[in-house]
């Protein structure tokens, strides 16, 4: 097995990115990652859509209501400075809500992968208690052919309890 495959699996893989290097957990990788699940997460609010209409239609409004000294982007010129403004937002946008949807993707993997793993452990030891209960079944069967009652088995048991607590069997006999 491969020193990359030893790794847990609470650590994604690397993947192949620029230049052929791989994604590593190391601390500026990791800042960045969180920085592209904060921004991401912050654009699919309701206050950012807000906050982006709200600038987009000052904008606009400065552009056609006020005196042509003043407007940095006229009307006349189809608002060209807001759509590059708007399409460089848009292009770094996409890309990194793209990589917090990979981070998010890994960490699912991890959960499942140990949800699997805890499934099998408790079918494993659900298995084991079905046949332990029906080993007791097949017991108290078998005790019940030989004619021991519940009476009788209830005075073994007694007794049993009285031996571990050093106590006399015939007090507790009813």
């Amino acid at each position: 097995m491969a020193k990359s495959d030893r790794r847990g699996l609470d650590l994604p893989r690397g993947r192949s990115g620029m230049l052929g290097r791989g994604a590593t957990s190391s601390g500026s990788s990791d800042t960045f990652g969180r920085f592209s699940e904060a921004f991401a997460r912050a654009m699919g609010t309701s206050g950012f859509l807000i906050g982006m209409s709200v600038f987009v239609a000052i904008w606009l409004w400065w552009n056609i209501a006020m005196p042509k000294e003043w407007q940095f982007d006229p009307a006349a010129t189809n608002f060209t400075l807001l759509t590059l403004i708007l399409s460089l937002q848009a292009s770094y946008a996409a890309p990194l809500i793209l990589l917090a949807q990979n981070r998010q993707d890994d960490r699912d993997r991890v959960q499942i992968e140990q949800d699997r793993q805890r499934a099998e452990r408790n079918l494993a030891d659900t298995e084991y208690l079905a046949r332990e209960i029906v080993a007791l079944r097949m017991a108290l069967e078998e005790r019940s052919s030989q004619g021991v009652t519940r009476e009788v088995l209830r005075a073994e048991l007694r007794a049993m309890l009285a031996e571990l607590r050093d106590e006399d069997p015939a007090e507790q006999a009813p």
